[in-house]
């Protein structure tokens, strides 16, 4: 079995991170090809890990990269052969079409982990390529896996792909027990330990345009009694993001109550001590960040990035109130996608941040919130089962694996 992630940073990756350990304990050959390794990758797979390239697309030239794009199926197809994988799996939409043009035999599973209509308001050279692939090349996939039924029907009704009968919508999976495990794992720098002696809005992902931190800044800036609370950033990102997220925290006012902690290798032991998870994303799949926090029994307030947010939040409670949605796990807020995926133009407060301050305000100062998470934790965590999600990836036409067949993959 090869899984293809795209490298060794982010929610995709910790998601082939989890396939690759579930399948090894489970007796399977695994291999891994990144597309992209680099040095500072959190995200590794010991002896197991290949790679397509140790340079970044950013320190390659035009031609350079269109040189990678266009060798990489190829490259790709040569590394299927000689090992005779039983399957491959995609992991993100470089990898999906890659693998679209191997032309190889083995049962080829590739993954969609966003709304894929509101990305493509963006009109990136990977974009326009999987439009078009979308309509000729995933012909040759053997099941493309979408991981809310939100997102397979914004792909059918929005995007034009033209083989529905591939699709099967399958959750994300979770190591919930390695989760827990790292969540326990008490913060050791005496400086990040004070941070959470208050209640803490805790972000925690890559600081990128998609997912518009400065939202989040801005709606804590605007509640009440926010000097009683400290905002915390784990994640690293684009520079010119953080570079932005710097120059408006100085200008509210709220340098000693925001904090940008980078990168972590266990972000779980941050997680386990918020108050509240926040998500100000423009677009987002399925967002692992939710499912975690679910396991780690923090709350959520989240901007209606993606339809399949109730899926996710939510087991027997959702419930119009306002302008918000309330969840089983915590509060959906009115939407940031405004069309926009660059920096904004200017600095100016708009009314969805106002309804983000007030529901972060809500759940950090009413405990039924935390009450009903840790109701429904078990109900909403039991659709992330990682051998039930890991197994559904490799079923064909819904036949079951003998032990002879699990062993020879």
């Amino acid at each position: 079995m090869l899984i293809i992630p795209y490298g060794g940073v982010g929610g995709i990756e910790r998601l082939a991170l989890n396939f690759y350990n579930f399948y090894k304990s489970k007796g399977f050959e695994v291999k891994v090809l990144k597309i992209i390794k680099l040095p500072a990758d959190i995200i590794g797979f010991g002896d197991d890990e290949w790679s397509l390239s140790e340079v970044d697309f950013c320190a390659m030239g035009l031609l350079e990269r269109m040189f990678f794009y266009v060798k990489a199926p190829w490259r790709l197809r040569q590394i299927l052969k000689k090992n005779r994988f039983d399957y491959s799996l995609g992991f993100g939409d470089m990898a999906n079409i890659f693998s679209s043009l191997t032309f190889t035999e083995e049962y080829k599973i590739v993954s969609l982990h966003s709304t894929k209509s509101r990305e493509f308001t963006e009109a990136t050279f990977l974009n326009r390529l999987s439009k078009i692939s979308y309509k000729t090349s995933y012909y040759f996939l053997d099941k493309v896996v979408c991981i809310s039924n939100a997102i397979k029907e914004d792909l059918i009704q929005n995007c034009g792909f033209a083989f529905p009968d591939k699709i099967e919508v399958i959750y994300n999976p979770h190591d919930i027990a390695e989760i827990e495990r790292m969540a326990a794992v008490p913060i050791e720098d005496e400086e990040e330990k004070k941070i959470f002696d208050k209640k803490t809005v805790l972000f925690l992902g890559r600081l990128t345009t998609v997912k518009s931190p400065w939202h989040l800044l801005k709606a804590y800036s605007l509640m009440k009694n926010n000097h009683e609370v400290n905002l915390v950033f784990v994640g690293d990102g684009a520079p010119e993001v953080l570079q932005y997220m710097q120059q408006l925290v100085t200008q509210l006012g709220l340098a000693s109550k925001v904090y940008f902690l980078g990168r972590k290798v266990n972000p779980y032991q941050y997680l386990k001590q918020a108050s509240v998870l926040a998500l100000s994303s423009k677009y987002e799949g399925t967002p692992n960040v939710i499912a975690e926090a679910i396991v780690c029994g923090i709350p959520v307030v989240s901007s209606d990035c993606t339809k399949g947010l109730p899926e996710l939040m939510s087991y027997s409670m959702l419930k119009k109130e306002g302008k918000v949605f309330l969840t089983d796990s915590g509060i959906i807020t009115p939407t940031f996608f405004d069309y926009s995926l660059s920096l904004p133009q200017n600095d100016n407060f708009i009314p969805e941040e106002q309804v983000f301050a007030e529901a972060l305000a809500t759940v950090i100062s009413d405990g039924k919130y935390i009450e009903n998470l840790h109701a429904s934790r078990a109900l909403l965590l039991d659709k992330y089962n990682i051998e039930k999600v890991a197994m559904a990836y490799l079923n064909r036409n819904n036949y079951p694996f003998s032990n002879e067949q699990k062993a020879k993959k």
